[in-house]
């Protein structure tokens, strides 16, 4: 079954470049390990939440937003796509996936793909 691991961080504006390349480092190696393990499908980063668009309907027009729809403590901040075997496989990789990149602030959250649906 493919999951999606969607990452959130809490964004910092002062994050240091040998903080973000060590963090990267640490996302490096867990996808190089899911990729020799045959499990590995996709991984992204995400740009800051300064730089999205968020487009809602209302009335059915569409009204564009600067930024996430929500406030939050924690933002998106990348994706992978693994396929496992079942949810305890998909929690064993989560566990491995870094979350924060200035104190291990964040989490990630697991969800199925339906199948089939996008194709």
């Amino acid at each position: 079954m493919r999951y999606m691991f969607l990452v959130y961080s809490v964004e910092r504006p002062d994050n240091e470049p040998t903080m973000m390349q060590a963090v990267a480092e640490q996302h490096r190696k867990v996808m190089n390990e899911a990729a020799e393990r045959g499990v590995f499908e996709s991984a992204e980063p995400l740009k800051p939440t300064t730089t999205a668009t968020t487009v809602r309907s209302n009335n059915g027009q569409p009204i564009l937003l600067d930024g996430p729809f929500a406030e939050t403590k924690e933002q998106l901040a990348g994706y992978y796509i693994l396929n496992c075997r079942d949810l305890d496989e998909a929690i064993e990789w989560a566990k491995k996936i870094p979350t924060g990149c200035k104190g291990g602030e964040g989490c990630i959250e697991i969800r199925p793909l339906h199948e089939g649906l996008a194709h």
